[in-house]
């Protein structure tokens, strides 16, 4: 941290490098970042690395390294001790180690932490005259959030989202209704997607090797509140129960959790493969010829970006779902993806009913669009330069003396 070129500090209460979705996105967004140029220390939430640890494999002429401090509540801790570490803390261990360092940074980047994080985070970074960028995913609904519409979970996102948020020096926005949002607002923006180093992924195979004659699909992730997997099972079973052949693969979610969601034993075509390995993802993915994803066209949905759709379209996976937030703008029907005409079982099943009738070559042809696709949009390479130029202008802005923060 004692570089003349400064440094670049990404912090959050998230766990990082791997652990879950937001990981992702952080190592996304800091892989672009030292592609520009730029040293980035990553603050997770985690109680290590004590001390800053280099990330393999960082392609560019800047750097990677990631610390933990603490955020994150420990495991077996009380339900009175998250709510105090949660409500009231959140973001003071990380204000205290950036205090702690012999170097300022010259930015810092914040993902999530709502309310109490940006409180803390806020004042250190304007006593110091420090351009705080915010990178924003999630617009969240009160059903998504424990306590619902008056709990402290959702009153705290909507402040940070309200409130905080606009007065940042910047903003990264996943999608374009919150890239508009914070335009109306003032803010500068820059719209960058759900990214990966898709050039470091394998190349798109010829067909899937599994031994299966019948149609592959696949779902990976956890569903939560977002992602309709319920529908999806009952849609693949209505086909299946006609006659076609296929099945699908679940990749996260347990047996038992799959038996709580659907309210009983999934159906045979269905296979529970269970939570895996990060890095054994891809190759499932890429063992399917679709993978399928189903989500209501609520605002929540349309202000996030599935991470899913980016992952498996840079597997060379054609995806099967409804269209929300901007996936129109990069899925085409029929080219790299079969587009279903809403997110009801019929549709999916309708759609489904398509894939089936595909041919081999129709589906290659499919999966080298799907990898091209996810080339020219999502590769970390794409958004280098485009991140640099807003840090690089909210510096300018902050240096004359007009934080916003």
């Amino acid at each position: 941290m004692t570089d003349p070129s400064g440094w670049v500090a990404y912090v959050g209460p998230f766990r990082y490098p791997w652990g879950e979705a937001c990981s992702r996105r952080v190592d996304g967004i800091a892989r672009s970042l030292a592609l520009a140029g730029r040293h980035v220390v990553v603050v997770g939430g985690e109680h290590t690395p004590a001390e800053p640890r280099p990330v393999d494999v960082v392609t560019g002429p800047g750097t990677i390294t990631h610390v933990g401090v603490g955020e994150l509540p420990p495991a077996g801790a009380s339900p009175a001790a998250r709510a105090t570490q949660v409500l009231l803390r959140w973001g003071a261990r990380t204000v205290a180690w950036l205090a702690a360092q012999p170097t300022r940074p010259s930015h810092v980047v914040v993902y999530g932490g709502g309310t109490p994080y940006m409180v803390h985070l806020r004042r250190w970074c304007r006593r110091h005259g420090i351009p705080l960028v915010v990178d924003v995913v999630e617009w969240y609904s009160p059903r998504q959030l424990v306590g619902g519409a008056l709990g402290p979970l959702h009153l705290s996102a909507k402040l940070a989202l309200r409130h905080h948020y606009p007065r940042c020096s910047g903003v990264i926005a996943i999608s374009t209704l919150l890239e508009e949002h914070f335009r109306q607002r003032g803010c500068q923006v820059v719209r960058v997607p759900p990214t990966l180093d898709v050039r470091q992924l394998a190349g798109t195979p010829e067909t899937p090797a599994t031994g299966w004659d019948g149609l592959t699909l696949v779902y990976a992730g956890t569903p939560g509140r977002k992602d309709l997997l319920g529908t999806v099972v009952e849609a693949v079973e209505a086909v299946a129960r006609s006659g076609a052949r296929l099945r699908l693969r679940v990749v996260g979610p347990s047996r038992q959790q799959l038996r709580d969601l659907l309210g009983g034993d999934p159906p045979e075509m269905v296979e529970v493969v269970g939570r895996v390995p990060q890095w054994t993802v891809p190759q499932l993915l890429r063992e399917a010829d679709f993978s399928v994803l189903l989500r209501p066209p609520a605002r929540y949905a349309n202000a996030g970006f599935p991470t899913k759709v980016c992952e498996s379209m840079a597997n060379g996976t054609p995806v099967i779902c409804n269209l929300t937030s901007d996936l129109g703008r990069y899925l085409e029907d029929g080219v790299n993806a079969l587009v279903c005409t809403d997110h009801s079982v019929a549709a999916l099943a309708a759609t489904l009913h398509r894939a089936v009738r595909l041919t081999a070559e129709e589906r290659l042809l499919m999966r080298k669009a799907a990898r091209e696709q996810a080339l020219d949009s999502f590769d970390v390479r794409a958004y280098a330069q485009p991140l640099a130029r807003l840090l690089d202008s909210v510096q300018e802005v902050t240096g004359a003396g007009h934080r916003g923060h």
